[in-house]
């Protein structure tokens, strides 16, 4: 299957799971349960899964999702070609309801994210990118069909109106880390703007050219970095590994990430 025929299919799989998302997300009763980790997961999370599965699967290519099998690494190692999903990235700010979360898609080859596609339905944003043909940022995307999306896209980075320099930085996990480097680069660029905001967006604002950073000293998986870093990378944006030094690979033995600068 050609690149830009999977993209069109993770684009569609990712809006449908945003509808889904979306009727859950004005309901009261989310179905709140917590995760072995203590982490939230809600019937938008198993509903937009089982969405995003339906689609993918016919691919032919295996998913690795949040909320999928524990798939173990003797299995997955093998892999040159698969899926990294979260269904829904930010779902603290689902349950708080501030419109900060979105659908991660990215598909990944030899570790290396080869497209991807970061959606936030509540906004109506929707981000995605290839190798092949760059990253693109396009509005009001659940009222178009996939082929008016891949051409009505604007090409990342946008043009940006910021004057100080701009670091974004975690809603729900701020850590005294961030807070050092943040002070560092006040010493270095003078007054600098910090932005709180959940969930993958952080990663896309700075493929985007809204914020120069993205810095990340607390717990993340592969699900939650994976499609965003498709859209900085095809943007021409790295996102490093800070124990590796090295731009972050996918589908290691151990899921959760290093900490992370996007810059």
């Amino acid at each position: 299957m050609l690149k830009q025929d999977l993209l069109s299919i993770a684009i569609k799989a990712s809006i449908e799971a945003g509808k889904a998302i979306m009727k859950i997300y004005e309901l009261d009763d989310f179905g709140v349960e917590f995760k072995g980790d203590d982490s939230p997961l809600t019937k938008a999370d198993l509903a937009a899964d089982e969405i995003i599965q339906t689609y993918l699967i016919e691919t032919g290519i295996p998913i690795l999702s949040e909320e999928g099998e524990n798939i173990p690494y003797e299995e997955r190692k093998d892999w040159k070609q698969l899926w990294i999903v979260d269904p829904i990235d930010g779902t603290k700010e689902f349950i708080k309801k501030n419109g900060e979360f979105t659908v991660n898609i990215a598909l990944i080859e030899n570790q290396k994210t080869v497209l991807g596609v970061v959606y936030a339905p509540a906004l109506n944003e929707l981000y995605f990118s290839s190798v092949a043909n760059g990253s693109f940022k396009t509005s009001n995307a659940k009222n178009l069909d996939v082929a008016n999306i891949l051409t009505s896209g604007s090409p990342l980075p946008l043009k940006s109106n910021k004057n100080k320099y701009t670091i974004v930085a975690s809603r729900s996990h701020m850590s005294p880390e961030t807070e050092v480097y943040v002070s560092d680069m006040r010493k270095e660029h003078g007054e600098v703007d910090l932005i709180s905001r959940g969930s993958s967006l952080k990663i896309v604002m700075v493929a985007e050219g809204t914020a120069d950073c993205y810095p990340r000293f607390a717990p993340t998986m592969e699900w939650d970095t994976a499609a965003g870093q498709a859209i900085c990378e095809h943007a021409g944006i790295d996102l490093i590994d800070l124990k590796t030094k090295e731009t972050m690979k996918y589908n290691r033995e151990q899921l959760l990430n290093n900490w992370f600068l996007v810059k």
